[in-house]
């Protein structure tokens, strides 16, 4: 059996131990903060004890040596080695209100340095010109807005792709709650019309055959959907030979129940027969 690797990297505080949770869940051994230098060596110790599937997570504690990490990933993968690179961002704001709610350090901070909220944000944004490299070769989830049991089932959904190929993550979301970092596309639908003002549709969702059936007898929403699948099959060709593995594609209304829900059902729909296609609804996902 292959070799099956996920390198877990990111912002610190954007959830990297909740994923590696839930890679150990999934049959993953894990590590945590493991020296680059170390990476070869270990992955090699590894798979004679423990088995075919690995999870590392590597973060800016190892900030002298990160850039390492991207030419070790090329080369595993040319050893027909499957690797998977997920990471992990938030918000600035989200993550100084994580630090601030734990009272944790950021690992980037010296003993003489006050952490106050100046000072973290330079610190942060240090970390991220850092990570920068790795985040650009890597499949990005924000976990700015969503519960620790929907990372982890992104997560896990993720382990069950194959290498190699393009993978379309189409991800609903409500503008109200703000646009997901980990877009690489955003499409706002909020001129469609809205269930929303209809009572008997209010409470319901785009997944649920009235509002299906509602939506799909509108011109103007069958047309954006004709539009947006327009515009990604004419570009997805191309990214994929510039050898892309993920790319997201974010479908936005006001509150992410309705418009978006459905879109997405159906763009994902109707480029699953090529590509693998992977759908996430932010505001519904975890309910």
């Amino acid at each position: 059996m292959a070799l099956e690797i996920v390198l877990v990297t990111g912002m610190s505080g954007s959830g990297k131990s909740v994923a590696l949770h839930a890679l150990e869940d999934a049959g993953y051994y894990c590590v945590d903060n493991l020296p680059p230098e170390l990476l070869p060596a270990f992955v090699a110790l590894e798979h004679r004890h423990h088995g075919n599937r690995l999870a590392i997570a590597m973060d800016v504690r190892s900030a002298t040596s990160l850039h390492q990490v991207p030419q070790a990933l090329q080369r595993m993968r040319s050893q027909g080695i499957a690797v998977q690179s997920v990471f992990l961002d938030a918000t600035i704001d989200t993550l100084v209100r994580r630090f601030s709610e734990t009272r944790r350090r950021h690992p980037l901070s010296h003993d003489d340095l006050q952490q106050g909220r100046r000072a973290l944000v330079q610190i942060i944004q240090l970390e991220r010109e850092l990570l920068a490299e790795l985040r650009e070769q890597s499949h990005v989830i924000d976990t700015s807005t969503i519960r620790a049991s929907q990372l982890q089932s992104y997560v896990k959904k993720l382990t069950t792709v194959s290498t190699g190929q393009l993978t379309l993550v189409f991800q609903s979301f409500a503008f109200k709650r703000g646009i997901p970092m980990d877009a690489d596309y955003v499409f706002d639908v909020r001129m469609l019309p809205n269930p929303h003002y209809e009572p008997a549709l209010r409470e319901l969702t785009g997944l649920d055959e009235a509002v299906q059936h509602f939506l799909g007898q509108q011109p103007d929403v069958l047309l954006m959907q004709q539009h947006i699948e327009q515009f990604l099959a004419h570009w997805l060709d191309m990214l994929d030979r510039n050898h892309r593995s993920y790319v997201t594609v974010a479908i936005g209304c006001t509150g992410g129940q309705h418009r978006s829900v459905y879109l997405v059902e159906r763009i994902a729909a109707a480029f699953g027969d090529r590509w693998t296609a992977l759908k996430r609804h932010r505001e519904l996902d975890g309910r």
